[in-house]
């Protein structure tokens, strides 16, 4: 039966995993060495299996205490949603909100609008993970992920808050380019390709509502974020693809051209993408609604 206690012993058994030692744990839960050292091996006794294996230098699951850590986190995660759902009394969102983005809409969309999130709920404080890898949501350490392109993990819940177009772009090196109206003509020129794509050189473009041209880029550079595309591309690489929530300033100021603006490339859903059947608390609810309204005023 999982009582108090119990749940204790599953905080301080995850604790001295997610640190690598009985020292960091204990520093990090405010307790003493013996006692997290002691109740990490009631567990154990408990279970009827070995958890960690102890060395002088680290401490580190065996096979089974990794696959018990997933459960404890989620277990962990649960009981604190739990808490968090019985203070609805209060509105104010507290805790602490811990979400994933891809580096490029991070930077320039999700960092600022956490800042504008703590700012505004003191009670709050938030852990940014930005990476173009989808980390996992299963495992329940994450509130919440912002997807930019297509949802496709099969269980999990998407809230579309925004879309974005991509835009063919040139620097001042390749400023010519944006005089050109054949799509032919443009695809001779250097181009900086983003190998997270599928098919990063091969373009489908539109015009109007029955106007079709299929174009294939040859690249001088390929890269893999986004940031660095847009660096290539300013510092006189070649063309390059990218999100309009990253290159519209730049086009605004002037630092960057849009090339072919009649022709009109695949455009893209921002997520929200949630652990199926799990509880969300208020600061999740309240920071989606934030990023959405952002979202709503950047397109205009």
């Amino acid at each position: 039966m999982l009582d108090a206690r119990n749940l204790n012993r599953l905080a301080y058994f995850a604790a001295v995993v997610d640190a690598g030692s009985f020292t960091a744990a204990a520093q990090r839960l405010g307790i003493t060495k013996a006692v997290v050292s002691q109740q990490v091996a009631r567990l154990e006794r408990e279970v009827g299996t070995t958890l960690l294996v102890r060395t002088t230098r680290r401490v580190a699951p065996t096979e089974a205490g990794r696959a018990f850590h997933a459960r404890c986190t989620l277990i962990l995660r649960e009981a604190e949603d739990a808490f968090d759902e019985l203070g609805q009394v209060a509105t104010e969102p507290t805790g602490l909100l811990r979400l994933t983005a891809p580096y490029d809409y991070g930077t320039a969309m999700v960092v600022p609008a956490v800042t504008e999130f703590t700012r505004r709920h003191p009670g709050c404080t938030a852990e940014i993970l930005l990476s173009d890898r989808r980390l996992d949501l299963a495992g329940g350490q994450l509130d919440l992920a912002i997807r930019v392109g297509w949802v496709t993990e099969p269980g999990l819940q998407a809230r579309r808050i925004g879309g974005f177009r991509q835009l063919l772009v040139a620097g001042a090196a390749h400023a010519d380019a944006a005089a050109m109206e054949d799509p032919a003509e443009v695809a001779r020129l250097p181009f900086v390709a983003l190998t997270a794509l599928r098919d990063p050189l091969a373009w489908q473009l539109t015009r109007g509502e029955l106007e079709r041209r299929a174009i294939r880029f040859a690249a001088t550079i390929v890269t893999d974020t986004s940031p660095a595309v847009l660096a290539a591309v300013m510092a006189g690489a070649g063309l390059g693809v990218l999100p309009d929530f990253l290159v519209a300033p730049l086009i605004a100021e002037g630092r960057l051209h849009h090339v072919l603006p009649q022709w009109s490339l695949p455009s893209g859903g921002i997520h929200a993408v949630f652990p199926a059947q799990r509880y969300r608390p208020a600061r999740v609810r309240a920071f989606v609604e934030l990023l959405a309204r952002a979202e709503r005023a950047r397109s205009g």
